[in-house]
């Protein structure tokens, strides 16, 4: 085997849950081999360098080995390999993730009669 397609190998790998939506991550631009967008039927080969987006999470992955078939956890992750500098963005993204939604809670009630004068009060005297 020295090729396979882009979405059965992103489902093989485990990247994505179905087969049809690694079709449409990689119709929708999520997916980038050398940097370049593709199209499902693109063929992958050992030692190419892909670009997936993940949510927020952008991995820079470089594949070890090809596979068509699904299997479990640690064979999937015999397929890749991630680089140093995409777990390190990674983790840095995600600390400050974590740091926003700690610092910006949202309010736990709805602002009565008097807090909404005194924020309507407060605003008219800003400008």
């Amino acid at each position: 085997m020295n090729d396979v397609r882009i979405d059965k190998w992103l489902w093989a790998a485990r990247f994505y849950k179905t087969r049809s939506l690694a079709r449409e991550m990689v119709d929708g631009g999520k997916v980038h081999i050398d940097g370049q967008r593709v199209k499902p039927s693109k063929a992958v080969r050992i030692g190419q360098m892909l670009q997936v987006r993940q949510g927020h999470d952008l991995r820079d992955i470089q594949v070890l080995a090809l596979s068509e078939k699904r299997g479990n956890a640690e064979q999937a992750a015999l397929l890749y390999t991630e680089t140093e500098q995409s777990i390190a963005r990674r983790e840095t993204l995600s600390a400050e993730r974590r740091a926003a939604a700690i610092t910006d809670p949202s309010p736990d009630h709805r602002p009565n009669k008097k807090e909404r004068r005194d924020m309507r009060r407060f605003r008219d005297h800003q400008t």
